[in-house]
């Protein structure tokens, strides 16, 4: 008897993997963006137009928020160049002094876009950028922290068969902090043990 091959046609064995081509959104927008900068990556030959269009297709996760702090740290030194982010750039209260910035993104939060402005810096979206710098040139790409999100602090770590520890240190989903709740058997020595 035969045993079946593996249906190449249909994909191989890696099914699912794909990159997304188009955003699942309906944003009008974000769709013409798409199909420009696909255009420019593929007339111009451009492989930062490509990281672009790629990321302008990722899911919401994947387009994590950056703060204004972090641009302002990602920048020093790179005066005359535009900061790129595929996502939004937020407000930080603890940072005291904004200093001149370009930054293009996908949206900004009205605090964050009023001070970049204060500062005397500007703020531009992607459609602007393509006309400035189709290839990117003077451009630094920035991304926010994917694993920044609160969901994350809930999640173990990886295990294997030798790791006992992947729940170690991980949150817990519970009601309240308060001395009722998950606090006693397994959380001290006096009653039962402690981890």
């Amino acid at each position: 008897w035969v045993t079946m091959g593996i249906d190449l046609i249909a994909g191989g064995r890696r099914v699912g993997h794909n990159v997304r081509k188009t955003p699942t959104s309906q944003n009008v927008y974000l769709k013409l963006l798409v199909k420009l900068y696909t255009f420019l990556a593929r007339r111009a030959e451009s492989k930062f137009a490509g990281v672009i269009a790629k990321r302008l297709c990722s899911s919401r996760l994947n387009k994590a928020p950056i703060s204004l702090s972090r641009v302002a740290r990602y920048m020093k030194g790179k005066d005359g160049k535009v900061a790129v982010i595929v996502g939004a750039v937020t407000n930080d209260a603890r940072l005291i002094e904004v200093p001149k910035l370009t930054v293009c993104a996908l949206r900004f939060t009205a605090d964050a876009r009023a001070r970049i402005v204060k500062a005397g810096g500007e703020c531009i979206t992607f459609d602007q950028l393509a006309l400035r710098s189709p290839k990117g040139s003077n451009t630094v790409l920035l991304r926010g922290a994917k694993n920044a999100r609160e969901a994350v602090s809930h999640f173990g770590h990886k295990t294997s068969v030798n790791n006992p520890h992947t729940h170690d240190g991980v949150k817990p989903y519970v009601r309240a902090k308060g001395r009722k709740f998950e606090k006693a058997r397994g959380r001290r020595r006096s009653t039962g043990f402690k981890v």
